[in-house]
């Protein structure tokens, strides 16, 4: 099969590599209807993440089931299937407390970008949708593997509620479906902080109330003057940079909460100022198993289409101009159709 292999920073080839195999009772294979890049993987091509060697990327997937092993019974080969990009038995402590990405015997998925997926945990990870949803509808369906479930945590975390005020820091594909999970989840206000004019577009069309561009101690104080001095309810932190952190915490009100999602890359936060904060900080790997059968009858329904985050289309065999295009904001996020 083809498959995204990323060599070095800046250098990603696609390559013939072998076809997954069943290792264990619990994997499936499935043959991939879409992937797409992913705003973290570009850590890695940035070189802010080492390669040490050649290895497979991507972690997003949606498809049809080829192949199960001996303890498979939720999916049979011929359905097609959502994923997470952090599997799950979704029967142990953590799973059942509905923290599915932390799971006793959790694997983080790292070769989606390619034709077929060998993924671990299938009885617990992965989950049919309706037949077999028009191809319309892949695109949002792929959005719910990561990037809509990690909003969805943002928000949840967070805990935007009814009548509420948000914050999103970070007008990335993750923080653009948090815009849209802030609007699912009731809020009134959701202000987005973005200096990118396709990018602000896409987020009031998704729900957002007010666009901020400054950044640092402006933005905050642009923040505290929308919202009479005092913050936000909940602020979502979407972009993982120290200067993104100190935003969000600077951008609630005291009591209110930050849910972060962006992969932390040097954030340090100092205890004695979040401890008189009253800010409330919680984050993590989203727990996207939690929320697919939610999400995936929202996106079927039309309540929500993130997929429309995916402003450009590439076929496999362009991998390495959907990573450029992405790393040079010529994208917001690139889908592949293998």
């Amino acid at each position: 099969m083809r498959g995204a292999v990323i060599h070095a920073p800046g250098d990603i080839r696609l390559e013939n590599l072998d076809d997954p195999k069943i290792l264990h009772p619990t994997d499936a294979i499935i043959r991939t209807a879409v992937t797409c890049v992913c705003g973290s993987d570009l850590w890695p091509y940035r070189g802010a993440e080492p390669t040490d060697a050649p290895h497979p990327m991507g972690h997003e997937y949606v498809g049809f089931v080829e192949e199960v092993g001996s303890e498979v019974t939720s999916v049979k080969p011929g359905q097609f299937v959502v994923g997470s990009f952090a599997t799950s038995d979704n029967t142990c402590a953590n799973c059942r407390n509905g923290f599915q990405s932390h799971c006793l015997n959790r694997e983080f998925m790292s070769t989606c970008q390619a034709e077929y997926v060998r993924i671990p945990n299938a009885q617990g990870t992965l989950v049919t949708a309706d037949g077999v949803p028009g191809e319309g509808f892949w695109p949002g369906l792929l959005a719910v593997s990561d990037v809509m479930g990690t909003g969805w945590w943002a928000a949840d975390a967070a805990e935007v509620g009814s009548g509420s005020t948000a914050v999103v820091v970070g007008d990335g594909a993750v923080g653009l479906c948090a815009v849209i999970a802030a609007k699912q989840l009731g809020a009134e206000r959701i202000i987005v902080m973005s200096r990118h004019e396709p990018r602000q577009k896409l987020a009031r069309a998704f729900g957002a109330t007010d666009i901020v561009t400054e950044r640092g101690d402006d933005g905050v104080a642009r923040i505290k003057e929308l919202t009479g001095g005092i913050g936000a309810d909940s602020v979502l932190e979407c972009v993982g940079t120290a200067e993104a952190m100190r935003q969000a915490l600077h951008s609630a009100r005291p009591g209110g909460n930050v849910g972060f999602v962006g992969v932390p890359h040097e954030v340090a936060l100092d205890g004695q100022e979040l401890f008189f904060s009253h800010v409330g900080l919680r984050g993590g790997p989203a727990p996207v198993r939690r929320y697919l059968p939610d999400l995936i009858d929202r996106v079927l329904t039309g309540a929500i289409d993130p997929g429309k985050v995916f402003d450009l289309a590439l076929p496999l065999d362009q991998v390495a101009e959907g990573y450029a295009a992405m790393d040079e904001r010529r994208a917001i996020k690139t889908l592949l159709q293998p």
